[in-house]
């Protein structure tokens, strides 16, 4: 049963990564590109996490979706500010 619930965490974390990557490289805009790194990766990378605890038996793994969570909310906020500077000094 629980190589099951990991092997669909699995599926389900790379189906959020996949699409995390497509709207990185699909969407036009960089502000519309900011999303799919911080959101669907993250919840992939979530989801692969958690099977890997699941299968591992320990929780060392957390260590590694904790500081993702933390991270990437506030690297997508520095990216947005630095667009936002560019966009405003007409790139000097």
């Amino acid at each position: 049963m629980i190589e099951l619930l990991a092997s669909a965490l699995l599926l389900l974390g790379g189906g959020f990564a996949l699409v995390g990557a497509i709207g990185l490289a699909r969407l036009p805009d960089m502000f519309m590109r900011l999303h799919g790194p911080t959101k669907a990766t993250t919840l992939g990378l979530g989801g692969i996490v958690l099977a890997a605890m699941l299968q591992g038996g320990t929780l060392a793994p957390l260590a590694i979706s904790l500081f993702l969570f933390i991270t990437a909310p506030v690297v997508a906020h520095l990216v947005a500010k630095a667009a936002i500077r560019e966009r405003e000094h007409g790139g000097d």
